[in-house]
């Protein structure tokens, strides 16, 4: 009884741990946070506002080029050529999101933590304007590859 107590404490502790991810500029962070389209690409937010799974980092891809890695209330971003690109985020499972996008448009991707059998798992989902910027306000620019 003691072991599965102290099992599940572990457990509980790795899932709200901190993951150490590089973090981005922290000027542009504020300035990212202006959420300012640009005309000519679409401006992709892939955000991550949860503790819960902090103690795992989330590879992210975009079209297959890895874009940076996410730990708890971070959040990357990118710029994409209007059209069709598939976001993937690897955890103990791989999430992918195919979105198609505007020039001149923002999208906000969540990258949703989960329970998982070793390890936190994920899920994408592509969200409105409103949940995507609190999102991202409550989080922090990682570094980009």
């Amino acid at each position: 009884m003691l072991r599965n107590i102290l099992v599940s404490v572990g457990l509980s502790f790795a899932l709200v741990g901190c993951a150490s991810v590089q973090m981005g500029d922290p000027a542009k962070n504020a300035e990212l946070k202006n959420f300012t389209p640009k005309a000519d690409v679409a401006s992709v937010y892939i955000y991550r506002n949860e503790n819960m799974g902090g103690a795992v980092p989330m590879e992210v891809a975009v079209d297959g080029k890895p874009l940076g890695t996410t730990g708890a209330k971070t959040y990357l971003y990118t710029e994409v050529t209007p059209g069709t690109h598939v976001i993937t985020s690897k955890a103990e499972n791989t999430s992918e999101l195919s979105i198609d996008t505007s020039a001149g448009k923002v999208y906000y991707v969540w990258e949703e933590v989960k329970m998982g059998i070793m390890y936190a798992r994920n899920k994408l989902s592509l969200v409105d304007e409103t949940t995507g910027q609190s999102g991202v306000k409550e989080s922090n620019l990682a570094a980009t590859k």
